[in-house]
Formats: structure tokens, sequence, C-alpha cells
């Protein structure tokens, strides 16, 4: 190979990264109405939690498919792939039922959500599904919206 190091072609486009990007716009717009004291600030903190858990869930679906693909390319995928799959909604919506009993919340369920967010690509490198520029931007995405989810359940005390 004449001491050249061969690397697979990219399998993002620059849009679909800048687009990924912006999902964090958001999460920010929600911290910032906080931090600013806006009137909408519970309303922020309502939907900053609802985001996360949209995507949080939005990970599973995403796993789901890599997991299926991969069977179609000869590479069948575990129970176990298909289990984290349906984690990420079982979860989300486990951390919103203390708000409907009227718990602490979403403070607690935020710093929660935005662990889980945050280490997600660990499951994306367990099943081995992820191009290695794809599992880079989920890095970057997943540290990003799981630092400003756990913002705001830090932020949490300033609203209620």
């Amino acid at each position: 190979m004449d001491g050249q190091i061969s690397s697979s072609p990219p399998s993002l486009s620059g849009a679909a990264k800048a687009l990924g990007y912006a999902g964090l716009l958001p999460q920010a717009i929600c911290v910032a109405l906080i931090l600013i004291g806006h009137e909408w600030r519970y309303s922020a903190l309502a939907g900053g939690f609802a985001y996360a858990a949209a995507i949080f869930s939005f990970l599973g679906g995403a796993w789901w498919g890599q997991a299926v693909q991969g069977a179609k390319d000869g590479r069948p995928a575990s129970t176990g792939a298909y289990l984290l799959a349906v984690m990420p909604s079982l979860l989300a919506v486990a951390l919103f039922l203390p708000w409907t009993f009227g718990w602490d919340w979403p403070g607690p369920a935020l710093l929660y959500l935005g662990a889980l967010i945050a280490l997600s690509p660990l499951v994306d490198r367990a099943l081995g599904f992820a191009a290695p520029d794809f599992l880079r931007l989920r890095w970057h995405l997943s540290i990003g919206l799981g630092g400003l989810s756990i913002a705001l359940g830090l932020l949490a005390d300033r609203v209620i």
C-alpha cells in the first residue's frame, strides 16, 4: 500500500453536519430564555425536556434502523441491539412520570436525560454499525445536547 493510510469516504455531507449542529439551537434557546429570566422560562424548561426526550427517542429509532440495515448487509443484529433501541423511548417516558405525579420535576429528570444523551454514542460504538465520521458527529452533538439538557436541569430551581 505504499505506506499510505487508506480511509473510507465520508458518509456525511456538509449539509447533514450543519443540520445536525442546528439541532442544538432549540435547547440553547431554552437555556437562554431561563438565563435572561424571560416570562416563558417555565415553558422553556418543559419544552427543553420534551425536545431532549424526543431526540433521545429518535436515537433509539436510529439504532433500530442500523440493526435492521446491518441484518440486510449480512451482519445480523443480536436481540440486545433491538433491546437497546427501545430503551431510549421507555426511559424518556419514565423520566416524565415524576412530573405527572407532582414530584420534583423537571430538574432531576433533565440531569438524567442529559447524561444519557451525552453517553449515547457509546451505544453506537458498541453496536458497531456507525461510520467513523458519523460517530464523531454523534459525540459532538450528544455532548452538546446532553450538556445543554444538564444545564437546564441545573437552572430548573430558578424557574420553579
